[in-house]
């Protein structure tokens, strides 16, 4: 079974667009749960939604999560608090940028590395180059 990983994103489009070209990378060995937006579909993020994000992606090899700013760390490490101490143990909140870092972990994961591994993949992304830089 494959680390699991969970997008939280202030807009559910957002979120989905991510799980589906992280999906799509991983050839849908993994699962990737999402929690975008709020309860009533506005933009914000939901401690409901990620912890039933959460749910969904646990496994005993592990979750990763990655955010894309401000109150989606906060809502999910409130999410995290609510988790019995061995769920938390085996849920890890990355820094690493949204899209390329999902993308990376993604192929991790799929690949059966460990949740570290796929950590340190994710984390990756911030190297990832965009261009040119002038």
């Amino acid at each position: 079974m494959a680390v699991g990983i969970v997008i939280v994103s202030h807009s559910a489009r957002l979120a989905e667009g991510v799980a589906e070209l992280a999906g799509q990378m991983s050839m849908g060995e993994v699962t990737i749960a999402v929690a975008g937006g709020t309860d009533d579909g506005s933009i914000g993020t939901s401690i409901d939604k990620v912890t039933a994000a959460l749910q969904k992606a646990a496994n005993p090899e592990g979750t990763l999560v990655l955010l894309d700013l401000g109150s989606a760390v906060m809502v999910a490490e409130m999410a995290l608090e609510m988790l019995d101490p061995q769920e938390r143990e085996r849920v890890l909140i990355s820094t690493a940028p949204l899209v390329e870092g999902a993308v990376l972990a993604a192929v991790e994961a799929s690949a059966g590395s460990t949740l570290q591994e796929v950590a340190e993949a994710a984390n990756n992304g911030h190297e990832m180059p965009k261009g040119k830089h002038r």
